[in-house]
């Protein structure tokens, strides 16, 4: 027999099938968002990623799995007009990326999402000045930059070393595309000093000296030969092909590569007279918000540049109070200064990085294990001597984002010289520095299936900020170490690690003086006399490299104090009222707010802010 529903019956079971049916199209609406933004992340991925070969390779171990023919990547060569176009295509971008609803997205790609907004915003905001930068800084741009990256560009195997050689062949037209850019600069009133260029010039012919490739002593036909000989010994080269190899590398070096150094001197020396003398943003037209862009994307700090100052003069009074109390209470530390004395006990580098390493368990995580549970090895190296006079004191060479597992770690040894400065600079570049917080993301992102997204949005002041907030706090294990034999260790140390913090401090200060406030060289000189700074030489070339760097103290030094505000932040939010202060020493509290960081960043520190007050 048949039964009717009742009207309450029917009643229900059509509130239920409503209800049945807004969940599953809200389930497909948040499944064709999520849809839609992975599709948008990975092809914004590729499209950064196969921008620059060079810069693909240091990135991509395997192009295969991501549908990548690396043969078939060629620089990017400057044409007229690129710099304008910019603009628009980071604009377009971000309006694509509108198109998708943020809220319909799971937390972590939501979390994506805001982070790609506010890192196009912020880079659409310098692309509006497209003539400010300078990509042949002598400090940072591309002739100093393309030679160490040959000399470790990675060979395992013919395909490796064919793209490589075919990169070689590129260089002609990359620098042509350059040269196009510094004459719209030029154009544009906004081309290097004098002084500048000449340092540029300068670079080209020590870097790329003709000579010395000629007698096969240059260090990247050293360096080329030595990843060669590694390939017979894996028997994946006979001796025979080496020597093809090598052969063909020194024909590049001396008719293609060489040549066009020499021409981008030429056109440089061309150029010279059209830009103003020595000085910082502000004397620009536009360069005042230009530089209050630049801090946005370089420092990942939301502050306006008023309260950056404030920050800055707070913590720069607080370590000149503490250095001058030190030294009054302790007069030998003078002369221990100008002596430098080596206190720590006798260590090689990979020693020292064994050490720290071993120390990172109580306030650190442990790195996750990756899928296919491989070590994590590193190798430490000096640079050329040739490299050393255009190379800063160390440099971490990030690992493939899909093979983590070989690290590597490059020392300048004129800046690494004294015991300590080698201690903080390995605390630096390794652990629980860049090497650490890098593998550490990389295998987190891995374990937790996050869109590689991330890997081409730099924050600068992230990665800058969390190296110098661990070198920082090397000096504790330092002082332990050197402490058992030595008790004036100690202040000692004390005493560096204010100096240290005052002097980036300092810096970056003047960073905002020159390209905010425009100050001049006589300005900047009579600052650093009132504290005590008098060498002038040492304050000229001082100004020069701010001048010619805009943000780059201040991306290491207020990426440290903004992560320090982040630490206050967190205690105040993870512990009673009365003990906020008291927690920072906390291992608990110091290993939760370091998974945080790690956890959350490479991030601005606005984004950073919302998460943790989330948490």
């Amino acid at each position: 027999m048949k039964h009717s529903l009742s009207s309450r019956q029917c009643t229900l079971v059509l509130i239920l099938f409503t209800a049945l049916s807004i969940l599953t199209l809200h389930w497909y609406g948040r499944m064709h968002q999520d849809n839609k933004f992975s599709a948008f992340a990975q092809a914004f991925f590729l499209d950064e990623v196969q921008a620059n070969p060079i810069h693909f390779h240091y990135t991509i171990d395997n192009p295969a799995a991501y549908g990548v023919d690396e043969s078939s990547l060629t620089l990017p060569v400057y044409q007229p007009g690129d710099a304008a176009n910019e603009m628009y295509a980071l604009s377009l971008a971000r309006k694509n990326l509108s198109a998708i609803d943020p809220d319909a997205l799971n937390n972590e790609n939501r979390r994506l999402y805001e982070l790609l907004d506010s890192y196009l915003a912020a880079a659409a905001s310098t692309a509006s000045y497209p003539y400010f930068s300078e990509p042949l800084s002598p400090s940072s741009g591309v002739p100093s930059e393309l030679p160490i990256l040959f000399s470790e560009y990675r060979l395992d195997d013919k395909a490796d070393i064919e793209n490589y050689l075919s990169i070689l062949t590129q260089i002609p037209s990359y620098f042509e595309g350059l040269l196009i850019y510094e004459q719209e600069k030029a154009d544009a009133g906004l081309f290097m000093s004098d002084l500048t260029a000449d340092r540029v010039i300068r670079q080209c012919s020590d870097l790329l000296d003709a000579s010395s490739i000629e007698k096969g002593t240059h260090f990247l036909e050293i360096t080329f030969k030595s990843r060669l000989q590694q390939l017979t010994e894996k028997e994946i080269l006979t001796a025979g092909e080496v020597d093809s190899y090598v052969s063909e590398h020194n024909r590049l070096l001396t008719t293609v590569v060489v040549p066009a150094y020499d021409h981008l001197a030429d056109g440089l020396t061309v150029l010279k007279g059209s830009g103003k003398p020595t000085c910082g943003l502000a004397g620009q037209e536009n360069g005042r918000d230009y530089y209050r862009a630049l801090v946005r994307l370089r420092t990942g700090s939301y502050r306006d540049i008023d309260e950056i100052k404030r920050l800055l003069a707070r913590d720069l009074r607080f370590n000149y109070e503490s250095l001058v109390a030190l030294l009054s209470a302790n007069p030998a530390l003078k002369e221990m200064i100008a002596k430098s004395p080596s206190l720590l006990p006798e260590m090689t580098p990979e020693e020292i990085l064994a050490d720290l390493q071993s120390e990172i368990g109580e306030e650190f995580p442990p790195i996750p294990a990756g899928r296919n549970s491989a070590s994590i090895r590193s190798t430490i190296k000096y640079v050329d001597a040739s490299l050393e006079a255009y190379s800063a004191p160390a440099f971490y060479m990030m690992p493939p984002i899909d093979n983590i597992c070989n690290n590597l770690i490059c020392l300048n040894a004129k800046d690494t010289e004294d015991d300590l400065s080698l201690f903080t600079t390995l605390a630096h570049e390794g652990y629980p520095g860049h090497l650490y917080q890098t593998v550490y993301s990389k295998r987190y992102q891995e374990q937790e299936n996050i869109l590689p997204l991330g890997n081409v949005l730099y924050y600068g002041g992230f990665v800058e900020g969390w190296a110098m907030y661990v070198e920082l706090g090397s000096f504790d294990r330092a002082i332990e170490l050197a402490g058992k034999s030595h008790p004036e260790a100690a202040a000692y140390y004390q005493v560096c690690r204010l100096d240290r913090q005052f002097r980036l401090g300092l810096y970056s200060l003047l960073d905002i003086a020159i390209h905010y406030d425009n100050a001049s060289f006589e300005d900047v000189q009579k600052l650093c006399y009132c504290l005590g700074l008098t060498d002038s030489a040492s304050l000229a070339a001082l100004y020069q490299y701010i001048a010619e760097e805009p943000c780059n103290y201040l991306k290491y030094y207020l990426g440290y104090l903004e992560i320090l505000e982040l630490k206050k932040q967190a205690a105040v939010l993870w512990s009673e009222p009365n003990q906020t202060t008291a927690v920072f020493h906390d291992k608990e509290f110091l290993y939760r707010f370091h998974s945080f960081l790690l956890q959350n960043g490479p991030a601005d520190y606005r984004t950073l802010a919302r998460r943790l007050a989330a948490e």
